[in-house]
């Protein structure tokens, strides 16, 4: 029998393709966690977040991610994504994003692995403009300018396009001196105790001047008492992501339980 590479076996993935799980060999979900504007107490976008279908975590289902089944997974993800979100009534609410993260290393052309995301919207009937694509930095990424790609074909597509985590590896800088994502999440390690702690609040606010200084939309995430909160507000950000506001959940889009108004 002729052996194929993955990118010659899973280029034509449709949609149905992409949902069958027993090919993938596990099955898994999605939980949802927000991101609120504090400045209008409203939901900005929703985080899907792979979990197993018994609650399991994010851990034990990307622990069965291989080079193998990478692709296959890295699509299925964004199906799953949408179908569940359009489920669970997120275009009801006006204007809030749907967060996806993505695997760079599983995408090999971006305007052909993107073919599977473009027809669940359409047949989800959701607007591109209301996706948001997350690459980690902490993601190892073995050509830089092959990101770049995925990027500039998402941004023409009409896609949010995101740095997730960032702060949390070596290349964050390297990464946005070569693209300028629309926004930038600030990985926990430095929100977390940044009320008790002068350096980080000198970090966050260099990655703020920055940040401005490119036109880029700025996210906290990991918050979770109401000290960070005040700090971060402090320093001008608006947009957060966390416990203190919400823990992701399977099956609903969870409301913010902490008063941001």
């Amino acid at each position: 029998m002729t052996e194929h590479s993955p990118r010659q076996t899973f280029k034509s993935l449709g949609c149905a393709e992409c949902r069958d799980h027993e090919a993938l060999g596990f099955d898994f979900t999605m939980a949802f966690q927000p991101i609120f504007n504090l400045r209008t107490g409203a939901a900005f976008a929703y985080e899907a977040l792979v979990r197993g279908i018994n609650g399991e975590s994010a851990s034990d289902i990307l622990g069965q991610v291989n080079d193998g089944n990478r692709y296959r997974f890295d699509q299925a993800c964004r199906v799953k994504a949408i179908e569940e979100a359009t489920r669970l009534g997120l275009l009801d609410l006006p204007r809030c994003l749907l967060s996806i993260n993505f695997l760079p290393n599983a995408v090999y052309r971006a305007e052909t692995c993107i073919r599977a995301t473009l027809e669940a919207a359409r047949l989800a009937n959701f607007p591109l403009d209301r996706l948001m694509f997350e690459v980690t930095e902490g993601e190892k990424v073995d050509d830089p300018d092959h990101l770049k790609s995925i990027f500039t074909e998402y941004e023409r597509q009409g896609f949010t396009t995101a740095i997730d985590d960032f702060g949390s590896g070596y290349s964050g800088l390297n990464l946005l001196a070569m693209f300028q994502p629309q926004v930038l999440k600030i990985d926990m390690a430095l929100t977390r105790g940044i009320d008790q702690d002068p350096v980080k609040q000198a970090i966050v606010e260099g990655i703020l001047l920055v940040a401005r200084r490119l036109g880029i939309l700025v996210i906290a995430e990991g918050v979770e008492t109401p000290g960070e909160s005040a700090a971060l507000v402090g320093l001008g950000i608006e947009l957060m992501q966390g416990y203190l506001y919400a823990r992701p959940e399977i099956g609903r889009l969870p409301t913010c339980r902490f008063d941001v108004t």
